[in-house]
């Protein structure tokens, strides 16, 4: 009975840990991506003048 609580608080923190590393990741490359599409426009505008 005592494994079995010691096993869902694993798994429960295990998940929580997996969905923040997902989230952090996820909004690493959004900002990343956000950064190369304003160096883009950027580097177009100063090409047109």
């Amino acid at each position: 009975m005592k494994n079995k609580k010691i096993i869902w608080i694993i798994g429960i923190i295990s998940a929580v840990a997996a969905l923040t590393a997902a989230i952090t990741a996820f909004l690493i490359i959004k900002d990343k991506q956000k950064k190369d599409d304003e160096e883009l426009m950027e580097y177009l505008d100063n090409s047109i003048e």
